[in-house]
């Protein structure tokens, strides 16, 4: 790689992840300087386009903000900051008006906004839009905005593969292509908005390139990372033998649908005084227990008493799937089973999406700004995303303002030798170890694990990183970001020794007080502990 095959931009804004958080962020950058959104796949490929649930606001007269935020700090166990929930909830509420404001078209009913109730809320405040397709509505209404904004350059199918750094100070990023083509895109402020990291479950809900490069990055970087301990599973998600997953939206559940176990019997009043509008984490620990008394792969979502037509109408794209795959909502039970599904933890940040890095900010997913504890409220991530993404750009404005004109000293770069072209073999190899890598996840580190299951996966995975020799540039640099944010999620996981949230230690079974504050691991120093 010469310096002449570099090709150089200069932005404003890089901003990096086209889900929810990098659209929303894109378009209120915009009206303060240059912006590139930059995504690895296509724009439309994201968390948020796959999102089912809904998003969620105090918008009935009867709710408020403070049932919200109760409701909030109730299901994150002792592990939510205040302060952060607050800003959640109250900006939430204003983001949503500026949304509908802006012509985004929410489900109404007779008399105005059609509200969902969804496990752990105590009041009906989710929104939806085109039923339980809100995530993949919202991303076309923002990507319909980007595209007409000429402050805005998109710039698809371009994976970031390393931060530009001087002296703890990021300003840009070096991205590469799918010709494998590099180039170094300078930047006065950088926001992250990739996404998280539950693909690297084998059972998951999400995109396949869900794998934690934007946490594996920043860690590479020094950024510090916090509560990755925290992987929380989607309840409900179908279950085929044929390895067929679909999310099947809590707001079923919302709207009555019963589990029912292999005998048939409804078994989550057994679980939890809310049934089956108990939060996720013991709605997912419910349905891991009946499957391992009954030694079967699921349990069964019972829709069969709800009147037909609504769930046709209301619930068309689950309706669909599951018709495709042999299943009528209306009449069958539907199989399903928990997969991983969210990233709690992330990128440590703060109020403003600030991380300790000058110049390097996040929101979304790929963020933890501990809004969400020990366990995410449903349909509380697609308002994160709105409202930490404002807030990233507010933080980033500053930069804006900075004198200071780094140049990165290109032979860095270059003197790592990095092999940016395909090959296929090590492409096959690559995947190989990511699929290894995904089951040891799935048994060792799942919905619950023990210490000495965790101890395994950690050792099988540090086994692997003993085989990045058989790979260079471009592929050594993926599976080096697999391996360390799949150890990430395995060290925090066995630091950890209580059951908190969605971390469930069979060997630890009883929350503790003394384990109340987050676990933060920076690379090259031994973990830490931070309060709430």
């Amino acid at each position: 790689m010469n310096k002449k095959d570099l090709v150089k931009t200069h932005t404003d804004f890089l901003i990096i992840g086209s889900g929810l958080a990098g659209l929303y962020a894109a378009l209120y950058a915009s009206r303060f300087g240059k912006v590139i959104l930059l995504t690895k796949s296509t724009i439309e490929e994201s968390n948020s386009f796959w999102a089912q649930g809904g998003i969620a606001a105090a918008m009935d007269p009867e709710d408020s903000t403070w049932f919200h935020v109760e409701d909030t700090l109730r299901a994150g166990r002792g592990l939510c900051n205040r302060e952060a929930v607050e800003i959640l909830v109250e900006e939430g509420r204003d983001r949503v008006i500026d949304l509908i404001a802006l012509g985004m078209e929410f489900d109404t009913a007779e008399g105005g906004l059609e509200l969902s109730l969804e496990g752990g809320h105590t009041k009906r405040r989710v929104l939806h839009a085109g039923g339980t397709s809100t995530g993949r509505e919202m991303v076309r209404f923002l990507i319909a905005a980007v595209e007409k904004n000429p402050s805005i350059t998109k710039v698809e199918n371009t994976g970031v593969i390393k931060f530009l750094l001087d002296n703890k100070n990021c300003f840009g990023a070096l991205a590469l292509d799918q010709n494998f083509t590099p180039s170094l895109i300078y930047s006065k402020s950088t926001i992250l908005a990739t996404g998280g990291a539950s693909a690297l479950y084998k059972r998951t809900t999400n995109p396949k390139g869900s794998v934690g490069e934007g946490i594996a990055l920043s860690y590479q970087a020094g950024a510090e990372i916090t509560d990755m301990e925290f992987m929380q599973f989607h309840p409900t998600a179908f279950y085929s033998e044929k390895g067929e997953s679909f999310l099947i939206s809590e707001a079923l559940r919302g709207e009555g649908a019963y589990l029912l176990n292999n005998e048939g019997k409804r078994f989550m009043t057994e679980y939890s005084e809310y049934s089956e509008l108990a939060p996720r984490d013991i709605v997912s620990r419910s349905i891991f227990l009946e499957m391992n008394k009954s030694g079967d792969n699921n349990v069964y979502l019972d829709l069969r008493h709800i009147e037909s037509d609504y769930i046709i109408k209301r619930f068309s794209n689950i309706y669909n799937f599951c018709i495709k795959n042999g299943v009528d909502p209306t009449k069958d039970l539907i199989p399903v089973a928990p997969a991983a599904h969210y990233t709690i933890g992330g990128v440590r940040t703060g109020l403003y999406g600030e991380t300790n890095i000058k110049g390097l900010f996040a929101c979304g997913e790929v963020a933890c700004t501990r809004v969400h504890g020990a366990n995410r409220l449903a349909s509380n991530s697609l308002l994160e995303c709105v409202v930490f993404a404002k807030r990233a750009v507010d933080g980033a404005l500053q930069a804006l303002n900075d004198d200071t004109n780094t140049t990165y000293d290109l032979a860095d770069l270059l003197k790592s030798e990095l092999d940016f072209e395909y090959s296929e073999s090590q492409s096959t190899a690559l995947l190989e170890y990511k699929k290894t890598i995904s089951q040891v996840l799935n048994s060792d580190v799942g919905i619950v694990r023990t210490g000495e299951g965790v101890q395994s996966a950690i050792n099988k995975i540090e086994e692997i990183s003993q085989s990045l020799g058989e790979f260079s540039g471009y592929y050594r640099l993926k599976l080096q970001m697999v391996i360390d944010v799949s150890l990430l999620i395995a060290r925090s996981s066995l630091i950890r020794e209580e059951s908190r949230g969605v971390h469930i230690r069979e060997d630890y079974p009883q929350e503790e007080k003394s384990w109340g504050n987050h676990i933060v691991i920076t690379k090259g120093k031994n973990p830490s502990f931070a309060p709430v």
